[in-house]
């Protein structure tokens, strides 16, 4: 990261830059180069008045007007002929070419009334050509009467060109160095806190998670320093119900375990039993029998739901009538505690589930707003649907969970009230039962609860099941 830092840092800084200077050499090339051809225009202008005025392209021992085109050639370094209709060389300031013939494509369409200057970049010169005009007898058009050729060299601006190109290119070398040297420590600076960040992970993974991650620097890494700390938390929280898992389980597994042989020692060490004793025994061993079944039929429900989506079992189930039976299979447990238990459909709703698997989490749902609900309390279980979903809603009257715990409350093995827990048989597996079904379904559970006012656990499944 610091090595792209450094390169984005430092071409952000160089682009511009070098942009900047290619296009201030160019402009200055074009508008140096323009200035000039205006000039020599305007200097060619006033030299064709002054020799058709004079009548110097018939008499050309004229010393002012020689004098004036010496001083223009020397101005601006160049060269000019002077060109009649006839194609003769009048004048050359070079001293060349007088008296010869100049057949030039140049000159024979400036005779012919168009005429542009040229720029030779690659030899540095521009040359031009101007024709020399008077009016004719009766003032409607101009006649030709011979071509002024004006050659001249741009080395000048060319070598200032190349000054500041030089200039340019130390701007250059002493911006790229001073971008380098920012980019370097504004990287060192960017990456110091994820080097302390990744410090406190090889810390956490050498076993130290009792300490908090603490790293201060950008907002972005306060964040991930909370979002650490968090995930610390979960762990740890998670870690501890695993142990508290063992030590229940093992709890719960060897106390029916343990009745049962206390029952059965009891029953034995006996003569002469009566059996309405031996028949209140052996009910006491069938609890527990069921208790130690329960538990153990929990495990195994779990273990199948860690299984993969390709265990599913889909095909279209009556939502109303699954609900209904899993209904009358708890009535029996609510009647016990008088616990209103209520269904409410909506509307009927067939979807594409496995009706094993959705059958345990609804139940779980209910059976847990029975067992932790109050005396006389009730229980409200309602369905209804979309286009795209069904939804299932089970409402109690009962003690309700408390803030802190409903983040943990789906957790494997997590109890919010063990010793209410441990009284009503419970393992804090059947939420995380639960949440699994729904999910191996592609769907969604969320639970609202307040303490004492009781608690709402909504379901939404898609109606038809996305592989």
């Amino acid at each position: 990261m610091r090595v792209q830092s450094i390169a984005i840092v430092f071409l952000v800084g160089i682009i511009p830059i070098v942009s900047v200077s290619w296009s201030l050499i160019q402009t200055y090339n074009q508008k140096a180069v323009s200035q000039r051809i205006n000039e020599l225009q305007r200097q060619g202008n006033s030299l064709a008045n002054l020799l058709q005025s004079t009548g110097y392209l018939t008499n050309k021992d004229i010393p002012e007007v020689n004098s004036e085109i010496a001083q223009i050639a020397g101005i601006y370094e160049g060269r000019i002929i002077i060109v009649n209709n006839s194609l003769n060389i009048v004048k050359d300031t070079y001293g060349l070419e007088e008296g010869n013939t100049l057949i030039a494509e140049v000159v024979i369409k400036t005779l012919r009334g168009t005429n542009a200057p040229f720029h030779n970049k690659n030899r540095n010169y521009i040359e031009m050509t101007i024709p020399i005009t008077h009016n004719t007898a009766n003032n409607t058009t101009k006649e030709v009467m011979g071509v002024i050729v004006m050659i001249f060299s741009t080395k000048n601006i060319v070598a200032i060109s190349d000054m500041l190109s030089q200039k340019t290119v130390v701007l250059f070398i002493t911006m790229a160095i001073l971008i380098f040297v920012f980019a370097f420590f504004y990287s060192a600076v960017l990456t110091k806190p994820l080097k302390r960040l990744r410090g406190a992970i090889e810390h956490l993974t050498e076993g130290y998670m009792d300490e908090e991650v603490s790293i201060s620097g950008f907002y972005e890494t306060d964040l991930i320093s909370n979002s650490l700390n968090q995930m610390l938390l979960r762990m740890k929280n998670l870690e501890k119900s695993r142990q508290e898992f063992v030590s229940n389980v093992s709890h719960e597994l060897k106390t029916p375990l343990t009745s049962v042989k206390v029952l059965a020692d009891s029953l034995l060490m006996q003569e002469n039993v009566a059996p309405e004793l031996y028949r209140e025994f052996l009910v006491d061993i069938a609890e527990e029998i069921e208790r130690e079944s329960k538990i153990i039929n929990d495990l195994l429900s779990l273990v199948k739901l860690d299984k993969t989506a390709s265990d599913m079992n889909i095909a279209s189930t009556n939502i109303n009538d699954l609900l209904e039976s899993v209904l009358k299979r708890l009535r029996p447990i609510a009647k016990k505690r008088n616990i209103e238990l209520v269904f409410e459909s909506f509307r009927p709703v067939v979807a594409e589930v496995d009706e094993v698997k959705l059958s345990l989490a609804i139940s779980n749902l209910i059976e847990n707003a029975i067992k932790y609900n109050v005396e006389d309390g009730w229980v409200r279980v309602s369905l209804n649907a979309d286009h795209k979903y069904f939804y299932v809603k089970v409402a109690d009257s009962g003690i309700g969970i408390p803030e802190d715990a409903q983040d943990f409350i789906f957790d494997r093995f997590y109890r919010v009230d063990k010793a209410r827990s441990r009284g009503t048989g419970g393992t804090g597996l059947g939420l995380s039962i639960t949440k699994n079904a729904i999910h191996m379904h592609k769907g969604a559970i969320k639970v609202y609860s307040k303490e004492n006012e009781g608690t709402t656990f909504t379901v939404r499944v898609p109606i038809n099941y996305i592989a």
